[in-house]
C-alpha cells in the first residue's frame, strides 16, 4: 500500500482545505489589492473550506464503505453538524461581532475602549455553505 492510499483520508480534505483557502487570500488580493495571509486560517468567505473538507471525507467514505454503512451515517451526521454550525451560529456570532464594533466605534456611545476589533467573518451564507460542500462532494467523487 503507497502512501496515499494509506493516508488518502487525510491527505485529500487537507489538501481540499489548503486549496480553498488559497483560492479566498487570491480573491481577496485581486479584490483589494493587498495581500492577506490571514485568510489562509481564517473563516469565513466564499466558499466553505469547512464545508468542503466534511464533504469530501462524507463522499470518500461512502464511495469506499457504503452509504449504509455505520461510518458513512456518522460522517454525514458530523458533516450536517459542522454545515449547520458554520451557516448558523458561527454566521450570528460574526454578525453580533459586526454591530459590537459598530457600537464601541461611535463616538459619545459608550465609554469601552477595545485593543482591536473583534473579527466579524466567522461564518457563511448558506450558498457559501452549499458551493464548499458542493466542492467537497466533487473532489470526493474525483479522489
Amino acid at each position: 500500500m503507497n502512501f496515499y492510499e494509506q493516508y488518502r483520508y487525510l491527505i485529500v480534505p487537507l489538501l481540499t482545505w489548503f486549496c480553498i483557502q488559497s483560492f479566498k487570500v487570491i480573491w481577496e488580493l485581486i479584490a483589494t489589492k493587498k495581500l492577506n495571509f490571514k485568510r489562509i486560517i481564517g473563516a469565513g468567505g466564499m466558499p466553505s473550506s469547512h464545508s468542503a473538507i466534511v464533504m469530501v471525507l462524507t463522499t470518500m467514505i461512502g464511495k469506499e464503505y457504503g452509504i449504509t454503512s455505520p461510518i458513512f451515517a456518522m460522517s454525514l451526521i458530523f458533516s450536517a453538524v459542522v454545515m449547520y454550525d458554520a451557516a448558523g451560529v458561527r454566521r450570528a456570532a460574526g454578525k453580533q461581532a459586526k454591530l459590537l464594533n459598530k457600537i464601541v466605534s461611535t463616538p459619545g456611545l459608550t465609554n469601552i475602549q477595545m485593543q482591536e476589533k473583534l473579527v466579524e467573518v466567522l461564518g457563511h451564507t448558506p450558498i457559501q455553505v452549499i458551493v464548499g460542500a458542493t466542492i467537497g462532494i466533487i473532489v470526493g467523487l474525483i479522489a
